[in-house]
This record gives structure tokens, C-alpha cells and sequence, in this order.
């Protein structure tokens, strides 16, 4: 018999789990994803969600979907896996930042400094997961035309996306054409600007078969905790000792 479906979307026991979260002390909280490659479909709606909330130039992904093709012919399938930041405990692209523009937050995240960071891309080098992207200024619409008495061209296409500042880290930043993030290396944050005010990070939320989980680790009663506590729990090349903050369940 099909297991009977769950009394409530798990997003909303997700949402209730965050604001306890946020009401606690900073310092007392570790945030944490699961991902669940059973249920993903690969529909790369994580993906385009991604993008969209923070603006992402052509090259730059922070959560692409890898997939593999596994079996023998003919029993063959696709498999697919989401591949954000894995926001180590133990991260190697802090270690070799020259200028310290990359570091973790208190409660786990791996951030960057816009700023500060210098686009020597040693980071993108030293990350086992290939997790880091460098913006290299690039637009979508950089060979749009712009034609008199066209109401679609360079100008009013860029200017419903590629003019309109990311909203990373809580920050408003320049368009493409001024300063950072344009040059810098750049990588899944979680959506600290999302957790902030309340709401679940992105690719969470659009994840058509709720594939992705997330939450504060800290919390026993959290859905994130019950994830970790499966036995089809495991981390991405733990034996490289980087401690991932991102698991999967298989």
C-alpha cells in the first residue's frame, strides 16, 4: 500500500521550525540542509529559483543539479543531485583566502566578503566540490540589440533584470556595471537575507517533491534533526574531513 500523504506540507512544519530558530540566541544556532536524492526529479526548479532570488550573471550557479546515468542496459536510469555550497565546519577555501574575504558565520554559514574579496580565485581552486563561481561581469543581454522604436531590446530587457540589485546578504548592491559583485568569487550563502527576515532559503521552497530540508541542527524537534538521524544520512567526500553542513539522504 502508498503511504498515505503527510497532514501538512512540510514547508509549513520547515517555516515553524526557522522561527524558533530565530527567536533563540545566534550563537546557539546551526543551520543545516538535507537533501533527499530519492525524491529529487531533477527539475532544476532549485536551480532557476536560485538565480532569480539573487540576480546570478551568466557562469555564476550556486545550486546546480548534477546527473548521472547508472545501471546496465537496459535497466538504466538518471540520477540527480543538487550540489549547493556544503558550508563546511572544517572549509579548505577559508584557509586559503590571501585577504580573508571568506569566512563562517556563527551559526555555520560560509560567506563572502564582496569587498574585501580580491577575485584571486584561490578559493574556487581549493573547494573539493566545486561549489564556487567567479562573476566575470557578463550580461544576458550583452548581444541584445537596441533598435529605435522597438519596445523589446538591450536596454528594457536588462533593465527588468540585470539592473536590479541583488539582494545578498541583506545588502543592495550596484548594478553589473559598478563594483561587486562583478569580479568577485561568488557561492551559495544560504540566503542569509531570506533567513533574516523570516523565510526559508530559496530552493527549498521551490522544490517540487520537497527534496530539500532545512533547519537548525541545535534543535531536536526540528524536521532537519529527524533527516540527520536517518541511517540514509551521509556527507558528500567525508573522508576528506571538511565537515559538510550539507547531508543527503540516499
Amino acid at each position: 500500500m502508498g503511504q498515505s500523504l503527510p497532514k501538512e506540507d512540510l514547508l509549513i512544519r520547515m517555516q515553524r521550525d526557522l522561527k524558533r530558530a530565530l527567536s533563540k540566541n545566534p550563537g546557539k544556532v546551526s543551520w543545516a540542509m538535507v537533501i533527499d536524492v530519492a525524491k529529487c526529479v531533477g527539475c532544476h526548479a532549485c536551480t532557476i529559483g536560485c538565480v532569480a532570488e539573487n540576480k546570478l550573471p551568466p557562469g555564476v550557479v550556486y545550486r546546480p543539479v548534477l546527473e548521472e546515468e547508472v545501471g546496465t542496459y537496459p535497466n538504466v536510469r538518471r540520477r540527480f543531485l543538487p550540489r549547493p555550497c556544503m558550508h563546511c565546519m572544517n572549509p579548505p577555501c577559508v584557509k586559503v583566502c590571501p585577504v580573508k574575504a571568506t569566512y563562517k558565520t556563527e551559526q555555520g554559514v560560509t560567506v563572502v566578503n564582496y569587498k574585501r574579496c580580491i577575485g584571486c580565485r584561490y578559493c574556487l581552486v581549493a573547494c573539493p566540490y566545486a561549489a564556487r563561481t567567479s562573476d566575470f561581469g557578463e550580461w544576458y543581454t550583452q548581444n541584445t540589440p537596441e533598435l529605435p522604436g522597438k519596445l523589446v531590446g538591450r536596454k528594457q530587457a536588462a533593465s527588468g533584470y540585470e539592473n536590479k540589485p541583488a539582494a545578498e546578504y541583506g545588502k543592495t548592491w550596484p548594478d553589473r556595471g559598478h563594483g561587486s559583485p562583478r569580479g568577485n568569487a561568488r557561492k551559495c550563502h544560504f540566503c542569509l537575507h531570506r533567513l533574516a527576515v523570516g523565510m526559508l532559503p530559496m530552493c527549498v521552497t521551490t522544490c517540487i517533491g520537497r527534496a530539500t530540508f532545512f533547519g537548525d541542527r541545535n534543535d531536536p524537534e526540528a524536521l532537519i534533526s529527524e533527516q540527520l538521524a536517518s541511517p540514509r544520512s551521509y556527507q558528500l567526500k567525508a573522508e576528506l574531513g571538511t565537515q559538510p553542513s550539507v547531508f543527503y539522504l540516499k
